[in-house]
């Protein structure tokens, strides 16, 4: 698949609304061990991986230096996610299984 068919395929997803999963590129990055010893060990204090980490401080020097392209979407969120306000949840009606006394 080319960069093209990528970014304009619409398929079975386009025609529910949403937007086609991008498929994240790859690369080789040889690196001094010590600087990745230095990164492994500042992503580990962020929650990080290393690949996520250097993907941050890539992102944060494109947008620093004004070059970040508009179209880059944000870092996909990893991990559960968060837990409704108390105000937030859906009120159908029901009590959670409880009758009111």
């Amino acid at each position: 698949m080319t960069d093209r068919d990528d970014e304009g395929a619409v398929g079975a997803a386009g025609a529910t609304g949403r937007q086609p999963r991008r498929q994240r590129k790859q690369m080789l990055l040889r690196l001094d061990p010590a600087v990745h010893d230095a990164l492994a060990r500042w992503a580990g204090e962020e929650l990080r991986s290393a690949n996520a980490q250097i993907e941050f401080l890539l992102r944060k020097a494109l947008a620093d230096a004004g070059r970040l392209p508009g179209a880059a979407r944000p870092i996909p969120r990893r991990g559960r996610p968060p837990r409704p306000a108390a105000g937030d949840e859906p009120d159908d009606g029901e009590s959670g299984g409880r009758t009111p006394q």
